[in-house]
């Protein structure tokens, strides 16, 4: 299944971007030329997660785990362009789940481990999915609870990672190899659909394909420098451009290993960095502002063996930047990208400066500016006026991030009018991501991050609409209207506070009773809101739009 325009593809690929190279046959090469280096590791409190031990794979063994799979998938009935809904967390299964799937052409669909009934009944029927992998247990609940209602509906399979995999013999290696063969997947093939939320409220499926994923996993493997055989720590779940295109894609073209870590855990996470001696590794700002902070924390951490950090999702701090290279050596890399396309870095390749490193970042994609990095020679970047519509190129007004190349994804799955919005007559993605070029000098070399056009809320890096919160809160019986809007978290980055107009004035609607209409309605837990506020009267304009700059006060009153 393709989604690339003939056009594009003929072209990425004349101009050398994209190729026949799939995700997989950076796997098989790993393979090949490491066969006993480890490979993917799990993170030592596995068994309280998941009930299972906790795994230590060398390429050859995670291979033979990928076959194992593929077995699998072969006896349930899936084939070429079917579509497989994951829900799991980071474990080394899910590793060679992505492997195997990607050879037999299946398409994989990732889903957060928080995702419940409400999710699974907009994602089932809009990709058709053939079957959802899930495991029995995870943090003592079983996930499963509510997927099975709403796969018995939608006619698709529920597959439980319970442990009985089939060991391959000879004779069913050759079997694989045949299925493999038959199933010719390109390059140019879809090998994902994530999800990431909009302005619309609904789950919107981002179909990539191998080359998408080659073609963005160089912005991370250069701007954060990983090496051959490197040693990289995740702890970002395994189902979005986080972790996908940062440590997964990165991983596979070191050859290195993978160290998993999933939910965040700050004291499991530094203990896999004192065992398993990462050179590299990935954190929200949050938790790197709180670890240079905590005295008693850092001193019965080694960091010694990190060469440098990525971040992102929320501005950094230039203090954190400075404090990590002055103590510890480690340089911080500001990561900035989305499931559709989007990667920016900034990290010592492209300055030094914390201050800049915080909310700067090269600029890309434009003639009139050299970076050296592949990544700026296959996009291109520009900066539009919201207003106007016309493009800036001065210093000091703000204007819309929009980018086109290899890296940016197609359109949104099955959603032509989403997909149109999403972009511009002559091809250019719009981000939603407010930039301005960066008046430090004449060369103009930076683009400085200002804020979002669309109004999502970030929370631990995970992309909210607050339209789905407000189609929840509208079922709350003492609501008469609400409005869901960030307030500022030292931890998560953002957290959601609704503002609502109470149906009785003499009525207090409390967070309980809207937390409550949240579980009845199954929307993950991530979603919920977790501060109240009542008002008299949403503040509108002329037109009837909700000032949500105005309410940006009230949701930031403290408790």
């Amino acid at each position: 299944m393709r989604t690339a325009k003939p056009e594009l593809i003929a072209e990425y690929r004349q101009r050398g971007w994209w190729s026949d190279t799939r995700i997989t046959d950076l796997f098989d090469a790993a393979v090949r030329s490491e066969p006993s280096r480890l490979a993917v590791v799990d993170a030592h409190n596995r068994p309280l997660l998941t009930g299972t031990p906790a795994l230590r794979l060398s390429f050859v063994e995670l291979d033979r785990l990928v076959a194992a799979f593929m077995l699998r998938f072969v006896a349930a009935g899936l084939k070429r362009d079917d579509i497989l809904v994951t829900q799991l967390p980071n474990i080394a299964e899910y590793v060679a789940v992505y492997m195997a799937a990607l050879k037999l052409g299946i398409i994989l669909s990732p889903v957060p481990m928080q995702f419940r009934r409400g999710e699974f009944e907009k994602i089932l029927p809009l990709t058709r999915a053939r079957a959802i992998l899930s495991l029995p247990q995870f943090k003592n609940a079983d996930p499963t609870q509510d997927i099975v209602p709403v796969a018995q509906k939608h006619g698709a399979q529920l597959l439980l990672l319970d442990g009985k995999l089939p060991d391959p013999d000879s004779s069913e290696l050759q079997q694989l190899q045949r299925r493999v063969q038959e199933a010719n997947v390109s390059a140019d093939d879809i090998a994902t659909i994530c999800w990431t939320s909009g302005t619309e409220g609904m789950p919107k499926g981002v179909p990539r394909s191998h080359n998408h994923w080659l073609a963005i996993s160089h912005a991370h493997f250069e701007g954060a420098g990983i090496r051959r055989g490197d040693i990289l720590l995740n702890p970002f779940p395994l189902i979005n451009m986080a972790a996908l295109g940062g440590c997964f894609m990165s991983w596979l073209r070191a050859a290195g290993t993978l160290v998993l870590h999933h939910p965040l855990d700050l004291p499991v996470y530094l203990q896999q960095i004192a065992r398993e001696r990462p050179n590299y590794a990935i954190a929200p700002p949050a938790v790197l502002n709180m670890l240079l902070k905590d005295e008693r924390l850092l001193a019965q951490t080694d960091l010694n063996s990190l060469r440098s950090i990525g971040s992102g999702s929320a501005p950094l701090d230039p203090v954190m930047i400075l404090g990590f290279r002055d103590r510890f050596g480690i340089e911080i890399v500001n990561m900035f990208g989305s499931n559709e396309g989007m990667s920016l870095t900034s990290g010592p390749a492209h300055t030094s400066d914390p201050e800049q490193r915080a909310t700067f970042f090269p600029r890309f994609g434009r003639k009139e500016v050299e970076w050296p990095q592949r990544a700026a020679q296959f996009i291109e970047t520009r900066l539009m006026d919201p207003e106007q519509g016309t493009e800036i190129v001065a210093a000091g007004s703000i204007g819309e991030m929009q980018i086109r190349g290899p890296t940016v994804f197609d359109g949104y799955f099955r959603a032509p009018e989403l997909t149109v919005a999403a972009f511009t007559s002559d091809g250019y993605f719009r981000t939603g991501d407010l930039f301005e070029i960066a008046a430090t000098d004449d060369s103009l070399r930076f683009y400085r991050f200002v804020g979002r056009l669309k109004q999502l809320i970030v929370r631990g890096g995970i992309k909210i609409a607050p339209e789905e919160v407000e189609a929840v809160l509208a079922q709350h019986p003492g609501i008469l209207e609400a409005s869901a809007i960030a307030f500022h978290d030292p931890v998560l980055g953002e957290r959601i506070c609704a503002v609502v107009v109470p149906k009785s004035p003499d009525k207090v609607v409390t967070l309980e009773s809207v937390q409550a209409v949240f579980r009845q309605a199954g929307v993950a837990i991530f979603k919920w809101p977790e501060r109240v506020r009542c008002v008299t009267a949403l503040p509108r304009n002329a037109v009837g739009k909700v000032l949500r700059a105005e309410l940006t006060t009230v949701a930031t009153q403290p408790d």
